[in-house]
């Protein structure tokens, strides 16, 4: 049923709340067309001009240095791989351990609940975590960038508390009908979760194509570089800070070192911008239906 407004007063407060909105809604969208428009700038004018969302002089010498070589294919290739792979453990593992917990008879479920929560406020730091993965022979492969973080302590305890509020007569019958356990997480858990896999599924698809500190770390290969890190050596390229700037591209010319920043945020933001749109309406819902109850 369409809403009525009762009062003038009401009509007014409605209107405030939207201007209100719409005012911090801008806020947070200038500094991205600022970025966008200093990546199609020149270098003179980014130093001329303190601020602007659309340049004067549209260059795209940014973006021509950026994909001035096949590598950022390459590279975005193993972004995507590492993000779809990596994606879809996480969600596996957190789903298979937190259905088991979800249940209050599970045998030992205190003590498992204690050990996660506790991996929450401690960690091994960050050479014994490299250490284990040089000992299980994973330095110089994608699976160290995937398997190390194949959990969320985090993100299985909201998936946890989200298995508890489902109705359990729900799952009684699906065993009446025959179902096993397997069959009952399959046919009756996971179609009622769409919500909050899809928010963690957002969660972790980002840190995964955002992640290069792990690759830094453990990835040797310039060929098995993801995208960010490729576009951190071209950034340190462009000022001259390492190496030389014709390991890209013989035919390398100077790019705009300013531009050239921004066009490497660009570049690696858009990717997530492109599925956030068919995420987001289950985005909300489901981080707040998984936090609700302990």
């Amino acid at each position: 049923m369409p809403r009525k407004f009762n009062s003038t007063s009401g009509i007014l407060f409605d209107c405030f709340n939207y201007v209100f909105l719409a005012f911090f809604a801008l806020i947070t969208l200038i500094p991205f067309l600022y970025i966008v428009g200093g990546s199609l700038a020149t270098d003179e004018e980014l130093i001329r001009r303190a601020f602007f969302l659309i340049p004067e002089t549209f260059s795209l010498d940014a973006y021509r240095y950026i994909f001035s070589s096949g590598t950022i294919f390459k590279s975005m290739g193993v972004s995507v791989y590492v993000t779809v792979v990596g994606t879809l453990v996480n969600l596996l593992f957190t789903v298979t351990m937190a259905y088991p917990l979800s249940r209050r008879d599970l045998m030992g479920r205190n003590w498992l609940l204690n050990m996660v929560i506790f991996t929450i406020l401690f960690s091994g730091g960050l050479i014994p975590t490299y250490l284990v993965v040089k000992a299980v022979g994973l330095l110089d492969s994608l699976w160290a960038l995937i398997l190390p973080g194949a959990i969320s302590a985090f993100n299985l305890i909201i998936v946890k508390n989200f298995f508890q509020e489902l109705p359990a007569g729900l799952e009684e019958a699906a065993r009446i009908d025959g179902c096993t356990e397997i069959g009952v997480l399959w046919r009756i858990i996971l179609p009622l979760s769409k919500p909050v896999l899809a928010t963690f599924t957002l969660f972790y698809a980002v840190g995964h194509w955002n992640d290069f500190f792990q690759a830094l770390l453990y990835i040797n290969s310039a060929e098995k570089w993801p995208l960010q890190v490729l576009l951190r050596q071209i950034v340190m390229l462009s000022q001259g800070t390492i190496g030389d700037m014709t390991q890209l591209d013989p035919t390398f010319v100077q790019p705009p070192q300013q531009s050239i920043k921004m066009a490497v945020i660009v570049v690696a933001t858009v990717p997530i911008l492109i599925v956030y749109p068919f995420l987001q309406k289950h985005f909300a819902k489901g981080v707040l239906l998984g936090s609700v109850k302990g």
